[in-house]
């Protein structure tokens, strides 16, 4: 499941529609908007929205605060960033720089969840933009970033806050997406996955995609009924590639997806598109050898062809073919870092997945295929875990870090077995999509 809490590193595109007329291009702008605060936060009347959006985003940005004060919001607030010079800033100050993270950034966050904003973040950074950036410098600034939002974070995984997040095409995004494409062609077509993805007909101007939205959650509601109702000890991966591994779920774990109930008890969809369940793993208890099967995007630089081998839960073997360094940096973050904190079930037969588009994006990859996290887990995953503190939640099996990196591991032939505790086995996933009715 994808998180951001605190954006600084992003550069994005300008809205294009290609060979889409522009009049219709400005309806789905809009209709995409509306879905994002009226669905994807659920934004109520009165209410703070804070939209986190890259300088370059700033058409979309105004048109969901524009969605936003149709329905009714307060204020609306933007916070800015711009991922260029970010990289310039990580290439030329100083080491030191990093272990900073200003008082008047945190005072605003926290300014945030006192008022109980409801919060979206625009995500579609330029896949390559970090490339060959020290990685110290980066480690050093996320370290920072993560102590300091510390209490906002845990709001954010605790669900104490309503947030959504959601994407645009950039220029340089859409080209690393298609390959051999003009910027204005890459765009239009981006533009039109992006759309599929979350619902939205392009070709029926009339197509409610609210309405799209409810019957997909109704499914993905469906799963985790049956997946509670199991309460498996755990489950056990295999496929092709030679992942054989066995993730042990904790006593009382929560299976969730589609749609979040936040602390206001107001209902909300997280991440736009979505297509998981996913629950969090006993720390202690993952065993064996995973594949990801597609790149991992980790701060701009790409980590491809990665074996993992856990014991008592901990990573203790890590290779990658490509980018073996930032794979290494991402798993001594902290302690946390090389435990597992999620496990997500995504149907291979999925429209991301069918799109046959590698988007170079966690937001959209992890929901072509079932994954993994690494770090964090979120506590509202175990029965009463939003009330325990960390140490209460480490006795119950649930990990902490600074990060939380979604990894994807589903394949075409992926097979998934429930074991209950009594040893008896369920087929949960076989050839790569749910076995179960």
């Amino acid at each position: 499941m994808e998180k951001l809490v605190e954006q600084g590193n992003m550069e994005h595109g300008n809205v294009a529609g290609g060979s889409m007329d522009s009049g219709t291009m400005e309806k789905l702008l809009d209709k995409y908007a509306k879905l994002v605060v009226c669905t994807g936060v659920n934004l109520q009347k009165g209410q703070l929205l804070v939209v986190n959006a890259p300088i370059e985003c700033a058409d979309f940005a105004r048109r969901i605060a524009g969605a936003a004060f149709t329905a009714g919001a307060r204020d609306v607030k933007v916070n800015w960033s711009d991922e260029q010079f970010a990289r310039i800033r990580l290439e030329e100050a100083a080491a030191e720089v990093f272990d900073e993270f200003p008082d008047w950034r945190r005072d605003m966050f926290m300014d945030f969840k006192a008022k109980g904003a409801a919060v979206v973040s625009i995500h579609a950074s330029d896949p390559m933009i970090f490339q060959h950036v020290e990685p110290d410098k980066m480690l050093r600034s996320q370290r920072a970033a993560g102590k300091a939002l510390l209490e906002y974070r845990q709001a954010m995984m605790n669900n104490e806050l309503r947030w959504c997040v959601v994407s645009i095409p950039t220029e340089s995004w859409a080209k690393k997406v298609f390959a051999g494409e003009e910027g204005e062609q890459a765009v239009a077509r981006l533009w039109q996955a992006i759309f599929r993805a979350v619902r939205i007909d392009a070709e029926q101007e009339d197509a409610d995609p609210v309405e799209a939205w409810q019957q997909h959650v109704d499914f993905l509601q469906r799963a985790c009924r049956f997946m509670n109702e199991q309460q498996f000890a755990a489950l056990h991966y295999t496929n092709g590639l030679g992942t054989d591994l066995t993730v042990k779920l904790p006593k009382g774990h929560i299976w969730a997806g589609g749609a979040e109930i936040a602390g206001d008890g107001v209902r909300f969809v997280a991440n736009m598109p979505t297509e998981e369940i996913y629950t969090l793993p006993d720390r202690n208890g993952v065993d064996g050898v995973v594949y990801a099967s597609k790149p991992l995007n980790y701060n701009g630089n790409l980590i491809e062809g990665m074996r993992l081998e856990f014991a008592a839960g901990k990573v203790v073997r890590a290779e990658a073919a490509r980018g073996q360094e930032i794979l290494d940096k991402l798993l001594a973050v902290d302690e946390g870092a090389s435990y597992l904190g999620e496990v997500a079930l995504v149907q291979y037969d999925s429209p991301i997945s069918n799109s046959g588009i590698l988007f170079y994006n966690t937001l959209f990859d992890e929901n072509a295929a079932c994954h993994l996290a690494f770090g964090k887990a979120y506590p509202t995953c175990l029965q009463g875990g939003e009330k325990m503190d960390s140490v209460e939640l480490l006795q119950h099996g649930v990990n902490d870090s600074l990060v939380h990196e979604d990894f994807m591991v589903g394949t075409a032939d992926l097979a998934i077995e429930g074991i209950r505790a009594d040893g008896s086995r369920v087929q949960v996933f076989k050839d790569g999509n749910f076995a179960i009715a």
